[in-house]
């Protein structure tokens, strides 16, 4: 007897917001039901996210998986154990110089952190609002209880610039104090100098012995590039950030129209 084709796509890389998750932070029965045929033919479903740990748990719990990159690829999680099989961390004095650098070129921004650890706590300055009102987080009154542990990223809105302005003055005074990303509207940060999706996402397919010729990646943001650049094949959904649709190899529906699904249907008929 013939033994059985290998799959597409071996990992199936994808975002959480604006991605995988639809705008009330729920997955669509058709692209659940998408993913159960992919896993049937062989491929592992990979989340890879901006959020840190704590706040994908629920999320991986109810998909049924296991394993995620999290925090911009800074940690690296096993929700079946609920511990972090890796992760690194900002260094506090290099975001404090970090943001020092910003708010020189920019005047006054407003800063969140994450901090690192599967029950990490996202805090935030006086006047930082959250892009995800329903993710939890604590307010601090001043910005030295920013850095009272150790912390995965930086989130930093600014008053009048926009997500794209804000990014590129960030990147232009930071320099190798850390990787500025964009991973959502209102959601500029700061992670650790090299430390990327692709980073992550290389780190975790090691450890699930799957090669980046095999990973399919989708995606919607910025932040998500060096995920596509890393994967055989970057999906970007059809709401996604123009600077991300022009790396991607494909541009599907959007995460409201069941984009993922619709690429799924089509390589695991």
């Amino acid at each position: 007897m013939a033994a059985p084709p290998p799959p597409a796509y071996a990992l199936i890389a994808t975002d959480l917001d604006g991605t995988l998750l639809r705008g009330d932070d729920t997955v669509s029965a058709r692209t659940r039901a998408a993913l159960a045929r992919a896993a049937a033919a062989g491929a592992r479903h990979l989340v890879v996210t901006g959020r840190p740990a704590p706040r994908v748990r629920p999320l991986l719990t109810a998909l049924g998986g296991g394993l995620a990159v999290c925090g911009q690829g800074a940690q690296l999680y096993d929700a079946v154990a609920d511990r972090l099989l890796w992760s690194v961390t900002l260094d506090r004095e290099t975001a404090e110089t970090a943001l020092g650098k910003i708010e020189a070129e920019v005047g006054e921004v407003y800063a969140a952190v994450d901090q690192d650890g599967v029950d990490g706590l996202t805090l935030v300055e006086p006047g930082y609002r959250m892009p995800h009102p329903t993710l939890p987080a604590v307010r601090v009154e001043r910005r030295d209880e920013l850095w009272r542990a150790p912390i995965s990223k930086v989130l930093l809105r600014h008053p009048g610039l926009s997500d794209d302005e804000l990014t590129a003055a960030a990147r232009g005074v930071v320099g190798s104090l850390a990787t500025v990303t964009m991973s959502g509207p209102g959601t500029v940060e700061l992670q650790p100098c090299g430390i990327t999706k692709a980073t992550g996402l290389a780190l975790a397919a090691e450890h699930l012995g799957v090669r980046r010729e095999d990973a399919l990646a989708f995606g919607d943001m910025p932040n998500d590039v060096p995920m596509f650049r890393w994967a055989a094949r970057g999906v970007a959904m059809a709401n996604a950030h123009p600077e991300l649709k022009a790396v991607a190899d494909e541009v599907t529906t959007s995460n409201e129209d069941d984009g993922i699904a619709v690429v799924l249907d089509r390589l695991f008929a």
